[in-house]
């Protein structure tokens, strides 16, 4: 017996097939981290920012010289201004203290010792008072 040899066509050693197919795996991890980026980006983009932009029909108002702070300390008592006051008798106070104008920024400022309640009532007084620009002030906390 001899040795046989293939009579076909040459077959090479190390016969590579190109893949046709598209290597997606990449596009997907760089579209998984997009996707991450927006997801922390997007509630950030939708933070109500304070801007009073004047409109063209009307003539702007200037701004008030002197905000109107309306404060509520940890043990519950309420000022306006500087002046102590029960909740009832707090929208006549800030009607007299504003002149009565409805547009005006009010600033809230309440202790952290004060519940979420307080404050609320604070805030439905004014609006049932007619005023709807109330801020909420807090501190500035530094970074360690």
């Amino acid at each position: 017996m001899g040795i046989q040899f293939n009579s076909g066509p040459m077959v090479k050693r190390h016969n590579y097939q190109q893949n046709a197919e598209m290597n997606i795996t990449p596009f997907v991890d760089v579209m998984l981290v997009l996707l991450i980026i927006f997801m922390v980006a997007a509630p950030l983009a939708t933070v109500d920012v304070p801007v009073d932009l004047p409109s063209n029909a009307s003539v702007a108002s200037p701004p008030p010289t002197d905000p109107i702070y309306i404060s509520v300390q940890a043990d519950g008592q309420l000022f306006v201004q500087e002046e102590l006051v029960a909740l009832p008798a707090m929208a006549p106070l800030v009607q007299s203290v504003t002149g009565n104008r409805l547009d005006t920024r009010l600033f809230l400022r309440g202790d952290q010792a004060v519940d979420y309640g307080t404050l609320m009532r604070v805030m439905n007084t004014l609006q049932q008072a007619g005023y709807t620009r109330i801020s909420l002030v807090a501190s500035e906390e530094l970074e360690p």
